[in-house]
């Protein structure tokens, strides 16, 4: 089925040409990979955070929905908050080893 959403186009002049097509720049949602090939890298970092430590898993490769859990499962077991943006899962606080160990228990094999 095809998206016509009328949000999507506005903006847009009206055309006459009957092969026109209009398209979106929308890019496209990365499939998300297995757990097992997941390949993510966890660090700590303290720069332009205010001085306070965060702790941050890189190297997602799938949809933004997926992200969104891994980083709501993670900040549900550090009792802690935290976001997910620009393909980062950031936890509020130095849990590296705790996150490390929860990604490895859920089945994320290579992570560092």
């Amino acid at each position: 089925m095809k998206n016509n959403d009328w949000k999507d186009r506005l903006n847009i002049v009206y055309s006459t040409n009957p092969d026109f097509a209009y398209t979106t720049d929308e890019k496209e949602e990365n499939e998300t990979l297995p757990k097992q090939q997941q390949k993510l890298r966890v660090s700590i970092e303290k720069n332009h955070r205010g001085g306070k430590t965060v702790t941050i898993v890189r190297n997602f490769v799938g949809t933004e929905n997926d992200m969104k859990e891994l980083g709501k499962l993670l900040k549900t077991k550090c009792g802690v908050g935290g976001s997910v943006k620009e393909g980062e899962v950031l936890v509020q606080g130095d849990f590296k080893e705790k996150v490390i160990e929860l990604l490895k228990k859920e089945g994320y094999t290579q992570t560092k």
